[in-house]
């Protein structure tokens, strides 16, 4: 074929090729308009509509009544059952054959009682393969069902993703009919797409994407779509390009199969179920005609839900397993959120993950895969370490709004300098669809370049699921080394991490905490789950003690192994990083709150022997009795000897002093215990950001409804009461307490919260000047800065910390405790706690109504170490339990510790062995030190063992008469096996 030179115009040819494969335009006479052959109606098409998901065997018992293409069903959350009766005509004999199904909801394809494909049009399945080559002793009928949910990939939002779901959205189906696929098309198309792309992403000024450019072109020359037999030529046209090598230098993208399935979002627990069946059907599928195809999957606690829902396709992931194509990640029981679950929460994600993967799969997870939460605790090299993974990967730090962090692969350093090699995958995505611009994004974006030339690029469908397409491989797959591009291999995260390991040499560390500049608003959202997070990690902490050691008082009880796991694994669950923090829909939050209600009811069953030890109360009085006394200007002076504090009429702390030092605590001209407003409007992410420029916002809440007035005037314990107005719509009624020789006073605090998009806080401005305030974190505690020197300490102007926060000079400081709120801001020498938020996405009713907290107030000399803050934090969340006792009940403690640097954490029994406890321990203080464990237990050996419960025999621990003598290091979180 003779064809005249033509000029290098590059708009014009490009766009020649791309309308050559367009599925909008010249579809008469293009390429694209071939992909289909001649189409089939069905027999038949009836349908049944459930309030309820409810398995296929019960719904293949229902009456089916006739559908038409087109008509609605609804409302969201329903689901719509359809029974598809076909024949396969005689003449399709050799072609290959498809179900095309095209709707707006998601749906699942049932053959013979087993889940076969997933459907969705947003996740580009809109097909389901019935034979590769039709032949004659194939069945040409069948019956198959088709399970339609009436939600979308990522729910039923009303006018936006995030927005509130609609509740009544009705859904249809548009298209249901057999055709003929023709697989040559498909190949051409792919070919066409990939050097359309080639020129695009290189740009005019790469020669590489000119030689693109020419061969597509080329090749529309050549391709006549009405006749088939031109397209070997143009096919073999595209290869002689895409076989053009690469140098060896080049950079290797590993490509591994992905599918991010949120455990909960924009969708409810139950339906996440169902999109892990429809994710994972598909990715066998794919298995099965592509056995070099890779996939890895995180999350237990979706497993177990397969297991349990879809058994058979659970034996099949278990076979893939095996064969090294579908691999368990991360080690966890979901992906958990990286802020605000306890230190213990966190080796209980971990534990249990790890021993469901080894039990179910024998995989033991080498690496922590968490791509997608919104921060990440200096102490989980710590804990990853100890739970033997080295590897960590995630790529949320790319969502920073003001920073950019300055690595893709370095070795992140923990708290106590533990290490973990770490890759934040350069093409910025955990679901890449194997397109060119993922590719080249990949190389361009490596910050790492020179220290590392490998990199993962994760593809599939996410958040929603969905996961990886059967085009996608194909386009990978003409790309695995070609000029121009990156290299291209099927990888796994060992084989990824392994070569990142072996050239490891020049990377770079980073030492703290990864924290996301960004989403800090899911430190106070839906503040009820964050309370009822907090309270049943106390109860679970409470229930295991008791239990372990009634387990040591009678060996006849029976440790409750099976309902504390399920209660722990319920807790875990709504540790997720989308339901913890606040940031999923109105049916979540619904279900996580009936989950924590259903631990407070089973931990009060559980719990009826005393805790870690036992001390008969009696009728004394204190030697400083508190005083609660009204004073000539109205104002109320409370002491207690340790404390004095003068209340005005509005609530507030005119005067706070620390009596032994004659140190005041409030800041001169300022009152303390200020409640302030802002307006909290972000820029899209409602429930996730709270924006810097909220703070220019700030309203004191000055509306007295009802004065503050003595309680209880003193004695054991004084109180005052005073009731703000916030708005019209909302109120906080506060209770000030101060107990007889505390060295803190609790603010007991009821709002009636009815806003939107306000953000209450209270403040404590005090008399200290540091460049740093301290945060408690999991097992131990950070500094940040409390100026705005740089962009990254501006960055920083919301953080988050668990039970205190605390800012001091030398010899001097103050503490903010709390027993459910995450939310803090230190500037200069004003101490915030955010309290109560109001987005209205994805949750319209978000934080609405009566909420209930407690936070303290405590000013200390010397360091925060030496005056016992932490310990103060503990008894405000760990309060002592009463019980009945007769009056000649002898006190007694299981444990007691040495060093207050050392904070006992955890008693359970060990997971493997019934006649065996687990005690973790860590150090406090950021210190050196040695310790004494005494306990009245009788403990036969000791030895110490990982976070994973497994024992090391090399490291006995000695048993004195003392007790047991343990070496910490800095924040060094310490686990023994008690044999008793």
């Amino acid at each position: 074929m003779y064809h005249q030179p033509v000029l290098k115009n590059r708009r014009t040819l490009l766009e020649r090729a791309e309308k050559f494969i367009s599925d909008i335009y010249f579809t008469d006479c293009n390429l694209r308009g071939r992909l289909y052959g001649d189409s089939c109606p069905l027999v038949s098409l009836t349908s049944f509509l459930s309030p309820k998901r409810i398995t296929f065997a019960e719904a293949s018992k229902q009456n089916f009544a006739p559908y038409r293409i087109g008509d609605t069903f609804g409302p969201t959350w329903w689901t719509c059952w359809f029974k598809v009766t076909l024949k396969i005509p005689e003449s399709w004999r050799g072609k290959e054959v498809h179900l095309l199904w095209e709707s707006d909801g998601e749906a699942m394809v049932w053959r013979d009682g087993q889940p076969v494909q997933g459907l969705t049009k947003e996740g580009e399945k809109t097909s389901y393969i019935l034979s590769d080559c039709l032949k004659d002793e194939e069945p040409h009928s069948d019956t198959l069902y088709v399970e339609m949910a009436c939600n979308g990939l990522f729910g039923a939002g009303q006018g936006s993703m995030i927005a509130a779901p609609d509740p009544n959205k009705k859904f249809s189906l548009q298209r249901a009919e057999l055709v003929v696929f023709n697989r040559n098309v498909r190949e051409l198309l792919t070919d066409f797409e990939m050097l359309i792309d080639i020129v695009k992403e290189l740009g005019e000024g790469e020669q590489r994407g000119y030689q693109a450019l020419f061969t597509v072109n080329e090749m529309v020359n050549l391709c006549d779509p009405a006749n088939s037999s031109s397209f070997s030529k143009v096919h073999n046209l595209a290869q002689k390009f895409f076989n053009q090598r690469n140098g060896e230098s080049q950079h290797t993208v590993h490509a591994m199969g992905h599918c991010h399935i949120d455990s909960a979002w924009l969708w409810p627990y139950e339906e996440t179920i169902r999109k892990c069946g429809r994710s994972w059907v598909t990715v066998i599928r794919l298995m099965e005609r592509n056995p070099e195809f890779v996939f890895t999957c995180s999350q237990a606690q979706q497993f177990q839900w397969v297991k349990s829902w879809y058994p058979g396709l659970f034996s099949q992931i278990q076979h893939y397993v095996k064969k090294g194509q579908f691999i368990p990640v991360g080690g966890t029981w979901v992906e958990m959120d990286g802020n605000l679950p306890s230190g213990e929460s966190m080796v209980r994600q971990f534990l249990e993950g790890q021993r469901f993967f080894n039990q179910e799969f024998g995989v033991h997870c080498k690496e922590f895969w968490l791509p997608d939460t919104f921060g990440y605790s200096a102490q989980l090299p710590q804990i990853m370490q100890s739970c033997g993974i080295s590897n960590f990967l995630t790529q949320k730090l790319s969502w920073n709004l003001v920073n950019t962090f300055p690595h893709n692969t370095f070795f992140w350093e923990g708290l106590d300098g533990s290490k973990v090699l770490t890759h934040f995958p350069p093409g910025n995505s955990y679901e890449m669809k194997g397109k060119i611009e993922d590719l080249v994004r990949t190389v361009k974006n490596n910050k790492d370049k020179g220290r590392a030339n490998h990199s993962a690029a994760l593809f599939g469908f996410g958040d929603g699921g969905g996961g990886p397409t059967q085009l996608m491989l194909d386009r990978l797959r003409r790309v695995q080394d070609t000029d121009g591009l990156p290299k291209v291999q099927t990888s796994s995260p060992d084989q990824l991490f392994s070569r990142l390991q072996s050239d490891s040499a020049l990377l770079c560390t980073w030492s703290g905490e990864l924290f996301l500049e960004l989403h800090n608003g899911t430190y106070t959202t839906q503040a009820q789950i964050k309370r009822g997070n907090r309270q049943c990690e106390t109860l679970l902490h409470d229930v295991e003690i008791a239990s372990s050691l009634a387990l040591c008082q009678d060996r006849t009880f029976k440790y409750p192994v099976k309902k504390l796991q399920e209660l722990w694994r319920l807790l875990l669950l709504n540790q997720f990083h989308d339901v913890i923090p606040g940031s999923c829909i109105e049916m979540v939050v619904e279900d996580a709150l009936r989950y924590y209600e259903g631990t407070v009811f089973m931990t009060a069953v559980l719990v009826r022997v005393p805790s870690v030890g036992l001390s008969p109360v009696k009728d004394t009085q204190p030697v400083t009795p508190v005083s609660v006394t009204v004073q000539a200007d109205g104002t109320i002076l409370m002491e207690n000897g340790i404390l004095r504090t003068v209340v005005n009429k509005d609530g507030t702390l005119a005067s706070l002093c620390l009596i032994n030092a004659n140190r005041e605590a409030i800041y001169d001209g300022c009152h303390g215990n200020q409640f302030v407003m802002f307006d909290d409007v972000p820029l899209y992410w409602d429930a996730w950001d709270v924006m810097d420029y909220h703070l220019q916002t700030r309203k004191p809440v000055l509306e007295v409804v009802q004065p503050a007035h003595v309680v209880s005037s003193g004695g054991l314990r004084g109180s005052v009461d005073f009731t703000l107005r916030i708005s019209d719509k909302s109120t906080v009624t506060q209770e000030i307490i101060m107990d007889a020789m505390c060295p803190y006073i609790k603010f007991n605090t009821e709002v009636k919260w009815a806003e939107s998009h306000r953000l209450l806080k209270v403040e404590f401005p005090v008399r200290v000047h540091s460049p740093n305030a301290t945060y408690e974190i999991q097992f131990g505690h950070l500094q940040r800065p409390t100026h705005r020197n740089t962009s990254w300490d501006w960055a920083r102007f919301e953080v988050w910390g668990h039970k205190w926060a605390d800012l001091s000079e030398h010899n001097f400081g103050v503490a903010l405790l709390n027993d459910c709120k995450y939310g803090y801001s230190v500037h200069k020498n004003t101490m915030t706690l955010s309290l109560l938020r109001a987005p209205k996405a994805p949750d319209a009713n978000a934080d609405m109504g009566i909420h209930h907290f407690t936070y303290a107030i405590m000013p200390h000399s010397g360091s925060f170490q030496d005056a016992s803050v932490i310990q103060c934090a503990y008894n405000l969340n760990f309060p002592l339990r009463l019980i009945q006792c007769s009056p000649d009940t002898v006190p007694w403690s299981a444990f007691s510790v040495s060093s207050e640097a050392v904070i006992l954490e955890t008693v359970k029994q060990a997971e493997e062995q019934k006649g065996a406890l687990v005690v973790r321990l860590y150090e406090s203080h950021g210190s050196s030190v040695t310790a004494t464990l005494h306990t009245t237990l009788p403990v036969r050996e000791a030895f110490h063992c990982d976070l994973l419960e497994r024992q090391d025999p090399t490291q006995p621990a000695d048993i004195t008469s003392q007790g047991l003598t343990l070496k910490f290091s800095p924040f060094q979180i310490v686990s023994l096996l008690l044999i008793l």
